[in-house]
This record gives C-alpha cells, structure tokens and sequence, in this order.
C-alpha cells in the first residue's frame, strides 16, 4: 500500500462522530472520510422533546467534520464489497477503503408484532421524531414499552400537553431494571403528570385503531408510539460479517470484528463484551467510549502498535421525567443498580448536564 491509508466511518451518531473526533485529533496521517445518510447531527436522546414540541439543536455534519479535514460523504450505504475492500453508496461513487469503523447505530424494531410497521410511530430517529408533533393531537396517545425511551417520552408528553391523556403500556413495570426507589419515584412522577401505566400489558397487534393486548383487551388510540426495542441495519449480515441474531456486529476486546480484521465496530450495531463478559447495553453512554476506542485500535495497528482492549463501565444511568423533574441512577460495576439515587429537579439538571456534555464529545 502507499500514500495515506484510508479510513472510512459508516455513520455520523455518537459513536461514529466519537471516531471521527479521535482521527482528527491523533489520526493526521490518515485520510479519513464518513458516511452518513443524513445531514445534520441532531442529538437523538432528546428527540422526546422534539416529539414534545420543543427546540432542540441540530450541527451541519459536513461543517462540524471538513473544519476538521475530515470529508464527508451524504449518501446511503447500499452494500460493502468486504474482499476489495469498497463502499457501495446509492448515488456517489464507491469509496476505497483500507479500515473500515462500522457504526451505523440502530432504528426502531417494527418486526415481530404484527401492525407496528403499518400502524405505529416511532422515536428512534430524527426522521421519526420529526413526524410526530402533528401526529399526536387530538385523542390519546398511547406509548408501547417501559423502556428508557417509553418513559422519558411518556413524561415529556404528559408535562408538555397536560389536557391530553397519555398511556403507557409495558409487560414490566417502569424502570423495572432500576432499583426500587428509583422504580417507585418513576411511577410517582408519571402518575402525578396524569399518565396512565399499565404494567402487564404485552401488546400482541397493533391497528389503525389502537393495540391489542395478550388477554384480549383492545385499546383505543388516536396514535401508538412504538417505543419497545432497537433493531440494527442489515448491512454487515448482508456483507458476510459475523453477526449475533440481531445482526450486530461481534467484535473482539479491541472492537475488532471477529471474521474481519480490516473491520472495527462501535456503538448499538455491535456485540461489546463489558465487565464480566455482559454485553454492553444500545445507549449513548455506550456509543462515546466505543466510538473513541475503536479510532484509538485502528491508529495503534496502523502505526505497528498492539492495539489495547475495550475497559469500560458504566457509573450512572439518567432518565428525564419532563423538564422539571429526572432520575439517577448510581451503577455498579456490572451495570446492576446501586443503593445511590438522585430524584428531582437536581436529577434533571444533572442530565442536562449529561446530555449536553454527550453532544461536546461527540462533535468533532
């Protein structure tokens, strides 16, 4: 090989922005170059408010990045040619590369429960989330899964429309992976808002008229949001990369792919192994320090260095409940909760202030 070797990143989230920061700041002797089919960076743990209503910031991917001489590309990714090592997009010319960062991040899961896809919105992405605020007028809504994503959504539509009636449907109780207090202060909080929580809820069918649940109940809506897991793109299963059953990419501890060694993998489209051997959970908190380790790996190699393995842990998980209240919660090193929770409006400035300083890491 001669002249500068050739990095392509698939992905302008957090952890592929993380990546694309750490070239920039360690990688000169490279040309790097990210792909997007999107414009803009829009920081997607606020896209609640969005659905809400509110304003929240968005960045010009190709300023942020060519600032940094860093190209970029807007266009889809239509398959990767792994043995000429090329990027197939839809409407630029293919990209040569030497490495390859996959961190194309993850969409809604619309599979699995019939109507979803027909029937149900989303806030996955920015895309989803701009829909919404027409959608969501008039009548109740009703919120599907009891998730991260679920509540704080939940919460910001309750606070922010309080005539309207919001449900919220889960098979588990809300936060149920959090401790008890931090369970009990996140239904104290959405009951007060005026949202309505069902617990024992598995929602088999979902139609034009609202959902059907596993004991024959229907209920009634004039919009489901489906906020009930993440799915990956199909690109790496596609390519012969070895993925898991959800087609996210299984990586060794550098973030390596297993079956490709010209490949690295960050954020939600990977298989991580954390503390213990546990998967690191889809979340920002994961993207950032995946994103930025996978660049630190490739840089290693590419200067003849061995690259280090993934340490990472998790210290706190933050949930917002409307503007003016939150919740934190203190992790151990496993990820399972700890005894410490801050509640309140100083749980809620705490996660502005966590939001904010994720969307600082991540721009280049």
């Amino acid at each position: 090989m001669t002249g500068q070797h050739r990095i392509v990143v698939l992905g302008a989230g957090y952890a592929g922005l993380a990546a694309a920061r750490r070239f920039a700041k360690k990688g000169r002797d490279a040309r790097v170059t990210v792909v997007d089919a999107h414009a803009e960076f829009v920081e997607r743990v606020r896209l609640h408010q969005q659905v809400a209503g509110q304003r929240i910031p968005h960045w010009d991917i190709r300023e942020l990045l060519e600032r940094r001489k860093i190209h970029f590309v807007h266009d889809r990714v239509r398959e990767l040619d792994t043995v000429g090592g090329r990027v197939i997009l839809d409407r630029e010319p293919a990209l040569d590369y030497d490495t390859l960062v996959y961190a194309l991040g993850s969409a809604g899961d619309s599979t699995g429960v019939p109507g979803v896809a027909e029937y149900a919105l989303s806030v996955a992405t920015p895309a989803d989330a701009r829909a919404l605020p027409i959608s969501i007028s008039g009548g109740p809504v009703v919120v599907v899964g009891a998730g991260a994503t679920g509540i704080e959504l939940a919460a910001e539509l309750a606070e922010s429309q309080p005539d309207s009636r919001v449900l919220l449907l889960g098979s588990d109780e809300p936060a149920a992976w959090m401790s008890p207090r931090a369970q009990g202060h996140v239904r104290r909080v959405l009951e007060r808002l005026g949202v309505e929580i069902r617990s024992d809820a598995k929602v088999i069918e979902v139609s034009a008229a609202g959902v059907r649940l596993a004991d024959g109940t229907v209920v009634g809506s004039a919009a489901t949001i489906w906020a009930a897991g993440f799915g990956v793109p199909d690109l790496a299963a596609r390519a012969g990369l070895a993925v898991d059953g959800r087609g996210r990419v299984l990586t060794e501890p550098t973030l390596r792919s297993v079956s490709h060694p010209d490949i690295y993998a960050a954020g939600d489209c990977a298989v991580i192994a954390g503390p213990d051997g546990r998967e690191l959970r889809m979340s920002c908190a994961t993207a950032l320090p995946t994103g930025k380790h996978a660049a630190d790996a490739v840089i290693a190699r590419m200067r003849g260095r061995e690259a280090a393995d993934l340490r990472f842990r998790y210290v706190f998980q933050c949930l917002s409940l409307g503007r003016r209240d939150g919740l934190i919660q203190f992790l151990n090193a496993d990820d399972s909760p700890g005894r410490t929770v801050l509640t309140g409006r100083t749980a809620a400035w705490f996660k502005e202030r966590v939001v904010r300083g994720a969307a600082w890491a991540a721009r280049p």
